[in-house]
């Protein structure tokens, strides 16, 4: 098991990441009944896409001392109402502007950063728009 996750009620979930014990709270979106006061599942889908490919940025950036430290994600998710889904993710990294990476090694990071594995798992019919701000 990864995590275990309880009801809370009031459309608030409780999860604990087994390994480490952090804990997570998810909440309804304020447009979904609930109360908006956390992160909504879907909420998490979007910024776990951003998380990724910085990880898989930060892999590579690691291997070639590269110090991404310092660099800015955000996140924007795009519902739907019928059916209620994510219809797009857009992500954009603002890099430092002390960033020291070559042009070919900028070219890495955004590829490595599209081959992260949240991306590879996300419904095709979501629309991805990804920006890299060097």
């Amino acid at each position: 098991m990864t995590s275990q996750s309880v009801y809370l009620g009031n459309l608030r979930v409780e999860s604990v990441h087994l390994q480490s014990g952090n804990t997570i709270i998810t909440d309804a979106p304020v447009d979904n009944h609930g109360k908006g006061e956390a992160f909504s599942p879907t909420d998490l889908v979007a910024n776990a896409l951003g998380n990724c490919m910085m990880t898989l940025m930060g892999i590579y950036a690691q291997r070639e001392n590269i110090d991404l430290a310092g660099t800015k994600i955000s996140v924007k998710k795009v519902m739907t109402d019928s059916p209620r889904r994510i219809a797009e993710i857009h992500v954009q990294f603002d890099f430092p502007t002390t960033l020291q990476a070559t042009e070919k090694q900028r070219e890495i990071l955004e590829h490595t950063a599209r081959t992260c594995p949240v991306n590879y798992s996300i419904h095709p019919d979501i629309k991805q728009i990804i920006t890299f701000n060097f």
